[in-house]
């Protein structure tokens, strides 16, 4: 029996989770698909699947096994495709996930685009503010913005600079007064993350040549506050108070007048957008291609104040 056939099986039949699904996805009768696993355990000397009339799960040796599976078959798909016709052609699911805010206003609207492009291409995009874990969660890549954590499970590449920057509405600054250095921040109403979000270590500026974190909710009075990073921009928009945004936010608010820039001589160094992928010796060519394909358009110098 070919050995890539038992393997392709076993990692249909773990993705479908029944040899039932999986037979139907080959055309074949579920008897074929419980011959070809058994040949493959036989082979290998080791249980993949542990099988009852109601349920199959991986064992331990499975689960481990099934990722090596998965990523030969990728590269296989790679290296076929990369040679066809001369020219590069993915094909298979790709798995992406991104932050709620940025994900849908920078991803999402990317992504019919590139199907378009490589029309035997699926993906499924995961939306979310929680931190991914990428690698056991079964992603392909993640975009993430700001600053990374070390990781010796990831790699990342840089697409673009992200800087932050307060804001407010011009109504807001006719009415309150424009601070004119950080610390007067302490009294204004400043719009700020909730607790329970993501951004714990406060506001940063560039004071007398180093780079401080400032947390305004901690004085400032009259505040509002929320999780949604998305409604604090709204709010900054309709004069409520002052943000501390990303410019992939606000630069169409900025060049339209809806925003005023502040402390701009106190800015931090720009962070960055990146993608982030688990390490791997060779990247499947999907992603490579999906990488790119993020990179052309956030490279355009037009690009961020056109769909921010």
């Amino acid at each position: 029996m070919d050995k890539l056939k038992q393997i392709e099986s076993f990692v249909l039949v773990a993705a479908k989770g029944s040899l039932t699904a999986a037979a139907q996805v080959e055309g074949v009768a579920p008897a074929v698909m419980g011959r070809r696993i058994d040949a493959l355990e036989a082979r290998l000397g080791v249980k993949l699947l542990l099988r009852t009339t109601r349920r199959l799960s991986l064992t331990a040796e499975g689960t481990a096994f099934l990722e090596d599976c998965q990523r030969l078959i990728t590269q296989l798909a790679d290296a076929e495709a990369a040679v066809t016709a001369g020219s590069l052609q993915a094909s298979g699911h790709l798995r992406i996930t991104a932050p709620a805010g940025f994900g849908r206003r920078h991803v999402a609207p990317l992504v019919p685009g590139f199907l378009a492009q490589h029309g035997e291409l699926s993906l499924s995009l995961n939306l979310s503010d929680r931190i991914v874990d990428i690698a056991h969660e079964g992603f392909d890549c993640a975009v993430r913005v700001g600053d990374l954590p070390d990781s010796a499970s990831l790699v990342s590449t840089r697409l673009a600079d992200n800087r932050r920057l307060c804001v407010a509405a011009p109504a807001y600054l006719a009415r309150a007064g424009t601070p004119r250095h950080p610390e007067e921040l302490f009294r204004h109403a400043c719009l700020t993350l909730s607790s329970e979000a993501s951004q714990t270590r406060g506001w940063a500026f560039r004071i007398e040549g180093q780079v401080q974190h400032l947390r305004p909710e901690t004085r400032a009075q009259g505040r509002l506050d929320c999780s949604d990073g998305q409604v604090l921009h709204d709010w900054c928009v309709q004069g409520l108070g002052i943000a501390w945004r990303s410019t992939w936010e606000v630069e169409a608010d900025l060049a339209a007048g809806r925003l005023v820039s502040l402390l701009d001589e106190f800015a931090a160094p720009p962070n960055g957008i990146y993608a982030v992928f688990p390490q791997a010796r060779h990247l499947p060519l999907r992603v490579r291609l999906w990488v790119d394909h993020l990179r052309a358009h956030y490279g355009r110098p037009d690009y961020w104040r056109s769909t921010s």
